[in-house]
């Protein structure tokens, strides 16, 4: 008999592509193997209901599996599991597992005990006090890696949950309160991924800036662990996300002019340029403040690219206001951006407001939002070119243009660079310094510097 197969499907966040890449490697060193979805005897659903219809998307891929493999086990995790708990299993009989965020450590155990137990449904669906660690199966007893091949970036959970409550976000009420990771736990995972041949790490979290600043903390503040893994032999590059504006200190500000591993990127959320949308959404900081920690980041680090996240047609948004948004654009000089229409998410106040915005008024600033931006992330591509700079190569093209032998991979910026190497050179985990000789309209080519 083989081994028993798994499949995940991943919605959403870098924290959920996280945990889905998590219970992957703890499966496998159970004794499983990944599989198509039409070969596997489990079925992971890791779900997100940040954005529009998350239910919807949820229930399509249910019905998905169900017609590809009637058979699996399926397993509901993440922000929708939280939402819809155990109507999940009533509605979806093939469900025999829900999970939220802070479950999602219970779930490769779950699935064996439900393939033995084939009556038993579960459910994870309490947030716990404490974060909710686990071990990341990357090194096996002899401190080797669990798994052959090189992982050049890795993304490291600090911290889960959220007690912000802006007016449209569910993320309070589907992660749960805020909650540190231990420092040394961090610190180990970090060095564990080190010695998988990462030479590029991102800390995940809500909001990083407070991290340690709840009673899961251990005292160590974000500067302090920014420090610390910074330290870490081996690793050249830390980056970081989510930042909110209104916690950013300038103690973590200074970071980016002390530390050369930290890389001049951030991604830092402003949601609106207008302070009477700032002010209902909850956001806790103006655009007075805003432009400040931008003006402080430069400072510390004059070639900073900022990126962020904007909300267009929340309720009561005015022309003049979403017009707001179009000058913070401008003056920010955002390298890209997410941007969305506003849409209700259960339970948020933003969802009991009045004054909703057309649909089709959101769509139409939608689109002169993203055509501003466009214009802004085709000029910083461009504003790349003849500059020499470092790449991580991270696996072979797939657009091997006229033929040769092109790796692909990021420089400090955050950009995809695809690099011509000469032939038989180029690897995994190797470090590159290129020169940039063309931007695309989402990347840029170069070759080695001679």
């Amino acid at each position: 008999m083989g081994k028993p197969g798994f499949h995940c499907i991943t919605f959403g966040c870098q924290m959920n592509v996280n945990d889905s890449q998590w219970v992957a490697r703890a499966l496998m060193r159970m004794g499983f193997e990944e599989k198509p979805l039409e070969e596997a005897d489990v079925v992971l659903l890791n779900t997100c209901s940040v954005r529009e219809k998350p239910e919807q998307k949820v229930y399509s891929a249910l019905g998905r599996v169900q017609r590809s493999n009637p058979r699996a086990v399926v397993g509901v995790a993440g922000c929708v599991a939280q939402q819809l708990g155990e109507e999940l299993m009533r509605r979806h009989p093939q469900v025999r597992l829900v999970a939220g965020s802070d479950g999602v450590a219970s779930v490769p155990e779950a699935f064996a005990r439900l393939l033995r137990e084939p009556g038993l449904k579960l459910s994870f669906l309490d947030f716990t006090d404490i974060f909710p660690d686990r071990d990341p199966c990357l090194l096996n007893a002899e401190g080797m890696p669990e798994q052959d091949g090189v992982t050049p970036v890795a993304y490291v959970n600090i911290m889960q949950g959220c007690d912000n409550f802006c007016a449209y976000c569910i993320v309070p009420y589907t992660r749960g309160p805020r909650k540190s990771r231990s420092t040394q736990a961090v610190l180990d995972e970090c060095r564990s991924w080190v010695a998988r041949g990462a030479g590029d790490i991102t800390l995940l979290g809500q909001n990083v800036n407070v991290f340690g600043n709840d009673k899961s903390g251990d005292g160590t503040t974000f500067p302090e662990l920014l420090r610390q893994v910074a330290a870490i032999p081996g690793l050249r590059r830390i980056r970081f996300v989510s930042a909110h504006p209104r916690d950013f200190s300038q103690e973590t500000i200074d970071m980016f002019a002390e530390l050369p591993q930290l890389c001049p990127r951030l991604h830092l959320p402003l949601q609106s340029g207008s302070d009477s949308m700032l002010k209902k959404m909850g956001r806790g900081y103006t655009m007075e403040r805003y432009l400040g920690v931008v003006d402080a980041l430069r400072k510390a680090r004059p070639d900073i690219a900022l990126s962020t996240d904007l909300i267009v047609g929340f309720p009561s948004e005015t022309e003049e206001e979403f017009e707001d948004t179009l000058k913070a654009v401008d003056s920010c000089g955002f390298m890209s951006s997410f941007s969305f229409c506003y849409s209700d998410r259960p339970g948020t106040r933003a969802s009991a407001m009045p004054f909703k915005i057309p649909h089709e008024v959101q769509l139409e600033r939608l689109e002169r939002l993203q055509s501003l931006q466009n214009d802004r992330a085709e000029a910083w591509l461009r504003s790349r070119v003849g500059l020499t700079t470092d790449v991580l190569l991270e696996a072979l093209s797939h657009r091997q243009d006229g033929g040769g032998n092109v790796w692909q991979g990021r420089d400090p910026w955050g950009d995809m660079v695809n690099v011509r190497m000469p032939e038989g050179e180029g690897r995994p985990g190797q470090f590159v310094d290129v020169k940039i000789e063309k931007a695309l309209k989402h990347s840029l080519k170069a070759v080695p510097a001679r």
